[in-house]
């Protein structure tokens, strides 16, 4: 594989751009994606992107069905309480350590702003998109770049999670208030206050997400 600038192979390079497509919700759960669209799209043989394919496949993103091709994985009740596990230990832990005067604040800060203007309009998945950013962005407070390496791959499991939800309205928009007052209590200073409410955020939207695909299972 061909390096570039930054060192990473041709496939890792294009495992990061389907990556970035799941997170911002471009990528539905249980959709199947066409080499040939990829590889016209992406301008890249397809023996590269099948190796893309296989990394997101190992990190649980995709999933391959012999005679029928590459789909984007569909999360299980399982993986969803593992996710939120994770995020715990990873966002509490970098907010708990936050320093007041850090960059990624300021990111928190415009993310819950474009998160109030894309509720105005009713638009869930821009919500959905302003909070990944606002998530990200926590994690950045633990200035790690594996920390935020490995938060990638969470994150997209998380936005296909959302993917599976029939209301987006239900579990976003109680949230864009919770993630304001987060900002407020890291910017005054408040870091272990921050972390205590993120722990409370967080167990308030695993309950969220675990009823509401519950109710979509039953109806299905």
């Amino acid at each position: 594989m061909t390096d570039d600038g930054d060192g990473l192979p041709l496939a890792d390079r294009l495992a990061r751009r389907i990556r970035t497509l799941l997170i911002s919700g471009e990528l539905a759960p249980g959709q199947r994606l066409s080499e040939a669209a990829f590889s016209e799209r992406f301008d890249v043989s397809r023996n590269s992107l099948r190796e893309a394919f296989r990394l997101l496949t190992k990190d649980g993103l995709l999933r391959h069905e012999a005679n029928r091709g590459v789909f984007v994985a569909v999360p299980s009740m399982a993986s969803i309480i593992d996710i939120y596990r994770v995020r715990r230990m990873l966002e509490c832990g970098a907010l708990r350590q936050a320093w007041q005067q850090h960059p990624a604040i300021r990111v928190m800060r415009e993310a819950v702003t474009m998160a109030r203007l894309e509720r105005d309009q009713a638009n869930w998945i821009g919500v959905g998109s302003a909070n990944m950013t606002f998530h990200a962005a926590i994690i950045d407070l633990s200035d790690s770049v594996r920390l935020n390496e490995f938060y990638e791959r969470i994150a997209a499991e998380l936005r296909l999670c959302f993917g599976l939800l029939n209301d987006p309205e239900h579990l976003h928009s109680p949230f864009v208030d919770m993630n304001d007052a987060i900002t407020t209590l890291v910017e005054t200073n408040k870091p272990h206050e921050a972390a205590a409410q993120m722990e409370t955020y967080l167990n308030l939207a695993e309950r969220t997400m675990l009823k509401a695909l519950e109710r979509a299972s039953e109806q299905a």
